[in-house]
């Protein structure tokens, strides 16, 4: 006797993320547990799967669900393309049963009603998934036997080193990233700099400077494209850029690079096409993942040359605006603390301007902090 096939009630993708957006912090906390309970997992690989829950979970919390239509193939590939660099298949794996499984564990706790719906509907993303990740695997394989890029990447790199050998420090970045345009092929470079002592991010170098420039703000919650320490591709930025910055700049496809030396962070670079899409492959990440490590590597070297060398002396009053100016202060909030006028306290900016060889505030706040005036 056969039984009749049983059917489950429908669920769309902003029922789905609204789901996951009211109980995050519950299936985030199974997702942390079932992580620390598989002894025979790798260190490596427990922190790759703990990277890709973290940003699926973001990803989930951060989303404006009335902005969303019912295509969740795009939504979860473009997820899929802005964790190229982290993922392999063992941490794929592991990503996929630890969510499963703290899903089921939240859901079995709850005694919801719709558990049949949701945890077939997640069954149906995961199968389009692996379908898409084994189909990129399978072009990566494809694409390195047709063609030899390695050679042609080492001297892409090789031709960065010579620069970068033959530059002379920070006031050079400007010239460094349009060779990147240059070297790597694409139309547009900008650097952003990052402040450690006020976790703050600030642009700083790149076309149409006015607009990097006010691109400035803390890393939060809000900013997981800039708080992840591995390079990150977003065929489409929605959903993880902000609609204001993506119109802005005119955005399409961009890439994140963080620049690093071994565990200090200098900022990072984004390439893009100038609002034109773009693909891009886990070899070409991994490419410019060298470029920013070579970054790095530049600025600590350059910034340890420079402040050795260096015969800047400022006052105690220039030394205290220069922290209340790294902090973010105006000019009439710095002359409040500082029981000083306005006019004041804009003299006192424009003679740390010149000594630092800045040509704006924020110019003034990463030049220091290279020189070892701030930390």
């Amino acid at each position: 006797m056969t039984h009749p096939f049983q059917s489950f009630e429908e669920v769309t993708l902003q029922e789905f993320v609204l789901f996951i957006k009211i109980h995050n912090k519950q299936i985030e906390e199974n997702t942390t547990i079932y992580l620390n309970l598989e002894p025979s997992i790798s260190e490596a690989d427990r922190k790759r799967a703990a990277m890709l829950l973290d940003s699926f979970l973001r990803l989930m919390s951060q989303t404006n669900i009335e902005e969303l239509n019912d295509d969740y193939k795009y939504f979860f590939t473009t997820w899929l393309q802005s964790q190229i660099s982290i993922i392999d298949r063992k941490s794929f794996n592991l990503f996929q049963l630890i969510f499963e499984k703290s899903l089921i564990t939240f859901m079995i706790q709850q005694k919801s009603s719709r558990t049949n719906a949701i945890l077939m509907y997640v069954l149906s993303i995961f199968t389009f998934l692996v379908r898409l990740y084994y189909d990129c695997e399978e072009e990566n394989k494809t694409s390195n036997t047709t063609e030899n890029k390695g050679l042609r990447y080492l001297q892409l790199l090789d031709k960065l080193d010579k620069l970068l050998i033959s530059s002379s420090g920070y006031q050079d970045l400007a010239h460094i990233l349009k060779k990147c345009e240059e070297y790597f092929n694409y139309k547009r470079c900008v650097f952003y700099a990052y402040v450690p002592w006020s976790n703050q991010f600030y642009g700083v170098i790149g076309a149409e400077l006015s607009k990097v420039q006010s691109m400035k703000g803390h890393l939060t919650g809000e900013n997981a494209i800039l708080s992840s320490r591995k390079p990150i591709y977003l065929k489409n930025p929605k959903n993880y850029v902000k609609d204001e910055h993506i119109k802005l700049f005119n955005l399409s496809s961009i890439i994140f690079i963080p620049i690093m030396r071994r565990d200090q962070l200098f900022g990072w670079l984004t390439f893009d096409q100038l609002g034109e899409g773009f693909d891009c492959t886990k070899e070409e990440l991994s490419l410019l993942e060298e470029v920013g490590k070579r970054l790095g590597l530049f600025l600590s070297r350059k910034g340890e040359k420079v402040e050795k060398n260096t015969e800047l002396h400022l006052t105690e009053r220039e030394s205290m605006i220069l922290g209340l100016l790294a902090e973010g202060y105006d000019n009439k909030k710095i002359g409040g603390l500082l029981f000083l006028s306005e006019h004041t306290v804009r003299d006192y900016v424009s003679s740390l301007m010149t000594k630092l060889k800045a040509k704006n505030r924020t110019q003034v706040v990463a030049s220091a902090f290279r020189l070892g005036m701030l930390s």
